[in-house]
């Protein structure tokens, strides 16, 4: 049951998206000095696509740890 709820938590976390800013402050201090922010929109998207990537590879191994422990005790269960 604990972890039915823990699993809902998560995929609560997952789908919940909250606007970030993902900017240093270098540059944030020169692409807040253009006008019209098209570009500073650009790169701070390209920065949060960026920051998706260590956390899909450490779920995968999460996964794939999870999925060869459960392997592993069910073959011990037999």
């Amino acid at each position: 049951m604990k972890l039915k709820i823990a699993y809902i938590i998560i995929l609560l976390f997952l789908v919940s998206i909250l606007p970030a800013e993902a900017q240093c402050a270098m540059c944030r201090a020169v692409l807040e000095s253009e006008e019209g922010g098209q570009a500073a929109k650009g790169i701070n998207n390209g920065i949060v696509y960026l920051m998706i990537f260590p956390y899909l590879l450490i779920g995968g191994i999460g996964y794939a740890i999870y999925r060869s422990r459960k392997k592993a005790r069910e073959e011990k269960k037999l």
